[in-house]
């Protein structure tokens, strides 16, 4: 069997794996009456999440850089509405918070898709490293303004990556400008291990209630995620894609399976890839580190007023 036949057909304890799609890990499930916010919904692998969880009845809010693509996103979708939410601007995330709690609807299920990968050169805002300040910052603010308008049994989940083994050193709290020393990997590694501790935070903040949060590595998947990636990367990119590539569909499924599954009710502040548990870097499972990083977090988030 050739390794590419090994890896994509390989499942694991949930009876899932590399090759499951969105619409597999969710068959048979009815999500009537739910509502879901995702972030980036109208590309790629938010696009197709938001197709298959509308697929089994849900109510989604459709989250987009801007008005146009918030709206073509909510059109594509029954029962949908289209929100902007540009995420490395704070304003425009406290307004999306505003319009979507003046909807007065429970949120069932908060997906935070969106983000931004590699980029070349360090860039900037409002003096944090860009990748950081999108990734996380921005997620930060979406969860922590929605928090009171979460179901009793609500899911968050964090679009995280493997990648997040990339930032050796930790989230660095002393280098969050990106200043000192910036690896365009390094810093979006830093950035998904932002989105994995912040669903181990979540967990810790959750505990008590039915409210859960967890991580998902969604695989390597071809979408405009990489439009930053310098040519000589983007070949590596698509070398190893050629063995682990997923498809948008398969490439949905882990999220789509935390997010729905009735046999992880009761688990949070875990990381999963290929719609199974996995193992995170030692940073990923550090509760202390994840505690620090709620709190600059919140410094950032008072600072951005």
């Amino acid at each position: 069997m050739s390794l590419i036949a090994l890896v994509k057909g390989r499942r694991g304890a949930s009876g899932f794996g590399h090759a499951s799609t969105a619409e597999e890990v969710t068959q048979g499930i009815d999500l009537s009456g739910k509502t879901v916010v995702i972030t980036g919904a109208n590309s790629g692998l938010g696009a197709e999440t938001a197709r298959v969880l509308a697929m089994r009845g849900a109510d989604v809010i459709a989250l987009a850089r801007n008005p146009d693509k918030a709206a073509k996103a909510a059109e594509l979708l029954p029962r949908a509405v289209g929100v902007a939410c540009e995420l490395s601007e704070p304003d425009s995330v406290r307004q999306c918070v505003k319009e979507i709690l003046a909807m007065d609807r429970k949120i069932d299920i908060l997906i935070c898709n969106a983000g931004i990968m590699a980029l070349p050169k360090l860039e900037q805002k409002d003096g944090y490293e860009l990748q950081f300040y999108t990734n996380h910052v921005g997620h930060f603010l979406l969860i922590t303004g929605l928090m009171d308008a979460l179901s009793e049994d609500a899911r968050v989940v964090m679009l995280s990556s493997y990648g997040h083994t990339l930032a050796k050193r930790g989230i660095e709290l002393d280098n969050l400008s990106g200043t000192d020393s910036y690896s365009s990997w390094r810093a979006y590694g830093r950035s998904k291990l932002a989105n994995l501790l912040m669903a181990v935070e979540l967990s810790s903040r959750f505990e008590g209630s039915q409210r859960t949060a967890n991580a998902v590595h969604p695989g390597v998947i071809r979408t405009n995620l990489g439009r930053h990636l310098h040519p000589v990367m983007n070949g590596i990119y698509a070398a190893t894609g050629a063995i682990y590539a997923k498809s948008p569909e398969q490439g949905a499924a882990t999220t789509c399976y935390v997010a729905t599954n009735s046999a992880l009710s009761e688990i949070s502040g875990k990381y999963f890839s290929d719609s199974n548990l996995c193992k995170t870097s030692r940073h990923g499972r550090d509760k202390k580190m994840a505690k620090e990083l709620w709190e600059a977090s919140e410094k950032i988030a008072t600072e951005s007023v």
